[in-house]
């Protein structure tokens, strides 16, 4: 499955189901209770679906920074990271939020 994010005012953004569904969960719209296979984040949402995105992203890259000192510091080899982080991952979508939040234009899924 894929997820297509859709807006009036910006290209369509395009993810895979864990990745899609990734973002969602960060942005609370997608939970194992109530999974999102359909939804809109309006624009009044949008303000802090970015700046949850922003902490997650961070505090992924400060993970990664982290185990990388705490392996250097245990003498090991680095620890090994998905090839795709979630800033790459999530920049495409961040953007696409930025351009709605402007126009006042809502993000639709699965519609």
């Amino acid at each position: 499955m894929i997820y297509k994010f859709k807006s009036k005012n910006a290209g369509d953004v395009i993810m895979l189901q864990p990745n899609g569904q990734r973002v969602l969960e960060i942005i609370g719209k997608h939970s194992a209770d109530d999974p999102s296979v359909k939804g809109i984040l309006l624009p009044e949402q949008m303000p802090k679906a970015l700046s949850a995105l922003a902490t997650a992203i961070a505090n992924e890259e400060t993970a990664k920074r982290e185990a990388i000192a705490q392996a250097q510091a245990d003498n090991l080899p680095p620890p090994r990271f998905e090839a795709v982080s979630l800033r790459q991952r999530a920049l495409p979508f961040m953007d696409m939020v930025r351009q709605c939040l402007k126009a006042n234009e809502a993000i639709t899924w699965g519609v």
